[in-house]
């Protein structure tokens, strides 16, 4: 299938790993031009290697921005070029108990995972509707549904995504925007993967079998049974950051390998 994205340009908040390098590359191997970033030059750089080393071809740059400034997420901004396709992936999590989690702890997370999105929002999607076209894309979870008790203020920034990401696609209405929002579930990216490794080594266990125990113990609703590939993810996200899409707007998709057990 063609995505028809040869003529887009992509900013991909977060991407220097895990499911925004996933994103990404696939939006790279769909011909679309994309912007990446991380929080130093240094993985920034390092990841635009490594695209450009697998794709030959690939029309892909960086900007480095640690979310967490205010300064340089205003000075990422005064950067962007034209922008046809934003992914608001950033984002960090951490477990810890409810009576732990200090202001400066939800202020942190809310200013990385919400703020950042809602600042990287207000600029570029005025703009959109200006040219009639754009998708807007907040990477959630369903974290952001079923809220964990051993890390609440990860799932309350996850659910304001999806009221954010729902109020600007009401702002999209008879034009060619959409706003979308997904649902990921548990992803083995980099992160899990050493957390799992780390496991296996203490406990003298094989990766693959602390793996499919973590699924078991800690999401047992899931029907897919393992951890989903952040491949998977970039899959849904190209599919809705093509022109194809332009009947899915204000939704928020799953794609948790049927963690959550709801209908709705």
């Amino acid at each position: 299938m063609d995505l028809q994205l040869t003529s887009k340009t992509a900013f991909v908040s977060g991407s220097t790993q895990g499911i925004g390098f996933a994103i990404a590359r696939l939006l790279l191997l769909e011909g679309a031009t994309v912007i990446i970033n991380g929080r130093t030059p240094e993985k920034t750089a390092g990841a635009v290697k490594r695209l450009k080393e697998e794709i030959p071809e690939a029309k892909v740059s960086g900007i480095a921005a640690d979310f967490a400034s205010v300064a340089e997420v205003n000075r990422l901004l005064d950067t962007l070029p034209g922008i046809d396709i934003l992914i608001n992936n950033v984002g960090i999590f951490e477990l810890k108990e409810f009576a732990d989690i200090t202001d400066e702890d939800w202020q942190k997370i809310f200013e990385i995972n919400v703020l950042s999105s809602i600042r990287l929002s207000r600029q570029l999607l005025p703009k959109m509707l200006a040219r009639n076209w754009g998708r807007i894309v907040f990477i959630s979870s369903e974290s952001g549904i079923h809220i964990p008790g051993n890390m609440i203020h990860y799932g309350t920034t996850k659910t304001a995504m999806l009221a954010v990401s729902r109020g600007l696609a009401e702002l999209t209405r008879n034009t060619g925007v959409t706003v979308n929002a997904i649902l990921g579930g548990p992803t083995y990216s980099e992160g899990v993967a050493g957390a799992v490794e780390q496991i296996a080594g203490a406990q003298n266990l094989g990766v693959e079998a602390v793996k499919t125990g973590i699924i078991k113990t800690m999401n047992p609703t899931s029907l897919l049974q393992r951890f989903i590939d952040p491949s998977e993810i970039a899959s849904l996200v190209a599919y809705l950051s093509s022109p194809l899409s332009v009947a899915t707007n204000g939704a928020a998709l799953r794609a948790d390998g049927g963690v959550l057990n709801t209908i709705v």
